[in-house]
C-alpha cells in the first residue's frame, strides 16, 4: 500500500500540471458538495423548524432570502481556504482566488443584511397602524449605508490593501460625494421631516394639481411617493417635492366624518317679487314652512301696524321664504352632519344670475355615498323652485330661439298684415 502510494506520489512529481488540475477539480467538487448539502439539509431544516414556530405564522419569512445568501459563504470559505493546498499553484493565483472569495463573502452578507433590513420593513407593514409611522425610508437609508461600506470592504479585498486607506481618500471627496447624492441627502431630510411632522401616510388622499396628482397615497419611499389618481394612473412625486411645494391633504375631512358640500343654484333675478296673499297661503301647506311663516306674518303685522301707506310696508319675497325652506330641508335631511356648518346664503349677483349658495356637510366621506346625498339635494331643490315662483338662471340655448320664432310665426298668422 505504501509503495503504491509512493508511486503516485512520484507520478504527480513528474506530472505536475495534472496534479494541479486534479486538485483543482477536487476543490471544486468539495465547495459544490458542501453548497449543496447546506442548502438541501441545513437551510431547508432551519426553514421547518421557523414553521414549527411562532415565526412560521408570518410567510414573509419563508419567502425572504436572508438565509439563502448567507449559505452561499460555506463554498467560498472552502474556495479561500483550500486554494493554500493546491501544489504547484502560482502565488498570483491564490492570492487572486483568495481575494476574490473575499470579495465575494462580503458582497455575500451586504445582500443579507439588506433582505433582512427589508423583511424587518415587510414584517413591520403587518401592524395594523404601520401607514401612520412607515419606516420604509429609514430601510433604505441603512440599505446604502450597507452598500457603501461593503463596496469599499470589496474593493479593498481585491486590491489587497487596508480599508483605511481608501478611507483617507474619501475626505478629499467628500464635496464630489455630496453632488452624487444630493437627491438622496435632501430626500432623506425629507422623509424624516414628513415622518416625524406627520405630514401624509400610506392611504391619505392628496392632491397636487402642479404635478397632475389627485389620488390615494400608496407607497413612501426615500427617493419618490407614489400617488394612485383616480383614473387609476400613477403619480411618482420626489419625496422633497411634498416639504418645498404646497399640496392638499384630504386626512382632516375623511377623519371628521364628513364632506363639505359648496354649490349654487343660480337664479333668474327677473323671477324674485314679494308674495301675494294666495302664495303665502299655497306655501302654508309645506310642514317645514308652517311655524316660520306663521311667526314672520305675525312680526309684519306688528311693524306694518305704525305705516299707513302700503308702499312702506315690510313683505315677504318668495326668495326669503326658499332660502328658509332650504335651511330647514337641509336641517331635517338624513344625510346631513347636524353638527357641522349649515347656511344657505346670496352670493353676489352677475351676470350668470343671483347665485343661492349651499354650505353644509354630509355625515359619511365616502365618494359616492357624498355624491349621492348631494344629487338628491339638488334634485329635490331644482324641481320644487317653480312652487316658490322662482326660475333657475341658464343662457338662451338654440331651444329658446326657435320657441321665440315659431311665436312670432303664430302671432304672424294670427294677426296678418
Amino acid at each position: 500500500m505504501k509503495s503504491y502510494y509512493d508511486t503516485l506520489l512520484g507520478w504527480f512529481e513528474r506530472y505536475s500540471e495534472v496534479h494541479t488540475l486534479l486538485s483543482v477539480a477536487l476543490l471544486l467538487l468539495a465547495a459544490w458538495i458542501a453548497n449543496w448539502l447546506v442548502k438541501r439539509i441545513l437551510v431547508r431544516g432551519i426553514y421547518r423548524a421557523l414553521q414549527s414556530t411562532a415565526a412560521g405564522q408570518y410567510p414573509l419569512l419563508a419567502g425572504s432570502r436572508v438565509i439563502t445568501r448567507l449559505a452561499n459563504i460555506v463554498p467560498a470559505l472552502i474556495l479561500s481556504a483550500g486554494v493554500n493546498l493546491i501544489p504547484h499553484l502560482p502565488d498570483a493565483a491564490i492570492t487572486v482566488v483568495s481575494n476574490v472569495c473575499g470579495a465575494f463573502i462580503i458582497l455575500t452578507i451586504a445582500l443579507a443584511i439588506a433582505g433582512a433590513l427589508n423583511l424587518l420593513n415587510s414584517i413591520y407593514l403587518l401592524r395594523p397602524n404601520a401607514h401612520l409611522r412607515p419606516i420604509k425610508g429609514y430601510v433604505q437609508v441603512a440599505s446604502i449605508l450597507v452598500y457603501a461600506i461593503a463596496t469599499i470592504l470589496i474593493v479593498a479585498t481585491l486590491i489587497d490593501r487596508s480599508p483605511l486607506i481608501l478611507l483617507s481618500g474619501l475626505g478629499a471627496m467628500a464635496a464630489v460625494l455630496l453632488l452624487i447624492f444630493q437627491d438622496t441627502l435632501l430626500s432623506l431630510v425629507a422623509s424624516v421631516q414628513i415622518s416625524s411632522n406627520d405630514i401624509i401616510r400610506v392611504g391619505d388622499w392628496v392632491e397636487m394639481p402642479q404635478l397632475n396628482a389627485d389620488g390615494d397615497v400608496i407607497d413612501i419611499a426615500l427617493h419618490t411617493v407614489k400617488v394612485q389618481n383616480w383614473d387609476k394612473t400613477i403619480t411618482v412625486i420626489p419625496t422633497k417635492r411634498f416639504i418645498s411645494d404646497s399640496f392638499k391633504n384630504w386626512r382632516g375631512m375623511q377623519e371628521s366624518g364628513g364632506r363639505r358640500i359648496k354649490r349654487c343654484l343660480h337664479l333668474d333675478q327677473n323671477s324674485v317679487h314679494f308674495l301675494s296673499p294666495q302664495e303665502q297661503a299655497d306655501l302654508q301647506r309645506f310642514e317645514l314652512l308652517k311655524p316660520y311663516l306663521e311667526g314672520k306674518r305675525a312680526e309684519l303685522q306688528a311693524f306694518n301696524a305704525s305705516f299707513a301707506d302700503p308702499l312702506n310696508a315690510r313683505r315677504m319675497t318668495n326668495l326669503g321664504t326658499f332660502r328658509v325652506y332650504v335651511e330647514r330641508y337641509l336641517r331635517q335631511h338624513d344625510g346631513i352632519h347636524q353638527d357641522m356648518t349649515l347656511l344657505v346664503r346670496q352670493l353676489q349677483p352677475g351676470a350668470d344670475g343671483l347665485p343661492l349658495e349651499i354650505y353644509c356637510f354630509t355625515n359619511t366621506t365616502a365618494w359616492v355615498a357624498y355624491e349621492g346625498i348631494q344629487s338628491d339635494i339638488f334634485d329635490h331643490l331644482l324641481a320644487i323652485l317653480p312652487t316658490f315662483g322662482l326660475r333657475v338662471f341658464q343662457n338662451p340655448s338654440g331651444i329658446d330661439f326657435q320657441s321665440l320664432r315659431n311665436e312670432h310665426l303664430d302671432a304672424s298668422a294670427a294677426n296678418p298684415p
